[in-house]
Order: C-alpha cells, then sequence, then structure tokens
C-alpha cells in the first residue's frame, strides 16, 4: 500500500523559507514521477512542481527560481525547497506520486506566510 507523509510546514515570514519533505513508502520509489501540490482556501489544487525518475524537473510559473523539487532515491524521499516566500504561497502542500496513472496524495502540510 502506497503511503506518502509530508513535513516541514509551519508559519514563516514573508521573504523567508522552508523546506517540505515527503517520505514515501509501498512503491518502487525510484521508478515513479513525484510531485507537490499545494491548495489555498477557496482554491483548486494547483501543480507546484514535479519531478521525473531521471530528475528531470517541472515547476508553474508562480514559483519558478522560488522553489526547488528534489529528490533522494536512497531514502525515498522528495523535497520542496521554497525560498522568498510571498503570502500568496499560503496554502496546504501535498505530496504525489503517480504509478501508472494512478494518483497517491499524502495528507498535506500547512505553509503559512504572514507577518
Amino acid at each position: 500500500q502506497v503511503q506518502l507523509v509530508e513535513s516541514g510546514g509551519g508559519l514563516v515570514q514573508p521573504g523567508g523559507s522552508l523546506r517540505l519533505s515527503c517520505a514515501a513508502s509501498g512503491s518502487i520509489f525510484r521508478l515513479y514521477v513525484m510531485g507537490w501540490y499545494r491548495q489555498a482556501p477557496g482554491k483548486q489544487r494547483e501543480l507546484v512542481a514535479t519531478i521525473t525518475s531521471g530528475g528531470s524537473t517541472n515547476y508553474a510559473d508562480s514559483v519558478k527560481g522560488r522553489f526547488t523539487i528534489s529528490r533522494d532515491n536512497t531514502k525515498n524521499t522528495v523535497y520542496l525547497q521554497m525560498n522568498s516566500l510571498k503570502p500568496e504561497d499560503t496554502a496546504v502542500y501535498y505530496c504525489n506520486e503517480r504509478i501508472r496513472g494512478s494518483d497517491y496524495w499524502g495528507q498535506g502540510t500547512q505553509v503559512t506566510v504572514s507577518s
């Protein structure tokens, strides 16, 4: 059974940084695309960043140059380094693993950017 557990969220001031982690289990982690998505209150869930098994990355325009997605296949973990955070980055951030067309999600971690 695939399980994804996020950690690292919290309250940070504008301009600050956070690093999110997502520990995966129950799959051959190194084979699959991993992603981070977010959902702000009253809005739909949106893509933040993805990383393929080969390490190719893709980012939403709103986070390019500020966020970095990475993965450690030895630890079955994907990371999201978030720098220069803005109030509009406030959302619940979800880890995603796509296995043969099926999406698996973590429980989410809250990120709040506020002074």
